[in-house]
């Protein structure tokens, strides 16, 4: 069975560099092998909607390719990955900005300036110069990648895009009829409403999203008894 765009598929891959070196992997062995864990790192196979950026370009194209299920190995240029390098990432930046944060920067350095990723390249007096591009930027990425099943579960399919697109990899759905439910009652209004847009649009099955506190379930109508012939002859 070939894959098509908004498919829900389940795979399990693991990312080298030309040089063999793991940089990326569902598997926690490998990625204790490799020293590539990190706290609170969360492994096992993972649910991508194909079509929608929930990986990186070069492996939603093989996927749409495949079949299910299957094993595939690839090798991507930068085009097809993550990017080339780009200078206008590098940014020189004053040393007050680290020092209102209480950071001491040095070569190497993994930083978050105002909500933006970066890694220390140099540190000179009072400038520092910032690379934002991303890590892998320019890099050719070589994957193995396991094809195991389409989802079909609704419920199944939610989770993945809340985790894909929010990151949220514990939220409490629920689901009722063609309705989602969701636990977390602090769940702030404009991300609902672009949850609810983006869910809806990629799950058919689910027309309606709203917080369970908010949820009532409607009870069936009970139905009308027509009055027997000796109920009917006594109320005369």
């Amino acid at each position: 069975m070939a894959l098509k765009k908004h498919d829900f598929v389940e795979i399990e891959y693991t990312g080298r560099l030309d040089d063999g070196t793991i940089f990326d992997t569902t598997d926690e062995k490998t990625a204790k092998d490799a020293d590539v864990a990190r706290e609170n790192s969360v492994f096992g196979p993972v649910v991508v909607c194909i079509g929608e950026e929930h990986v990186i370009k070069g492996i939603e194209e093989k996927l749409v390719e495949s079949k299910i299920p299957s094993s595939i190995k690839l090798t991507l240029q930068p085009e097809k990955a993550f990017g080339k390098k780009d200078a206008k990432m590098l940014k020189l930046m004053p040393m007050k900005v680290f020092r209102k944060q209480e950071i001491q920067p040095f070569l190497g350095l993994e930083v978050n300036i105002d909500n933006h990723f970066g890694t220390v390249r140099s540190v000179s007096g009072g400038r520092v110069i910032v690379d934002f591009n991303h890590p892998l930027a320019g890099r050719v990425l070589n994957y193995e990648i396991k094809i195991k099943r389409i989802v079909e579960d609704t419920l199944e399919k939610a989770k993945a895009v809340f985790k894909n697109e929010l990151n949220i990899t514990d939220a409490a759905l629920d689901l009722k009829n063609k309705t989602l439910l969701i636990g977390e009652e602090k769940f702030p209004k404009e991300v609902l409403d672009a949850v609810k847009k983006r869910v809806t649009e990629l799950i058919p099955e689910i027309n309606e999203i709203m917080l369970k506190k908010d949820f009532k379930e409607s009870k069936p109508k009970a139905e009308k008894k027509g009055k027997t012939a000796l109920e009917d002859k006594k109320s005369k």
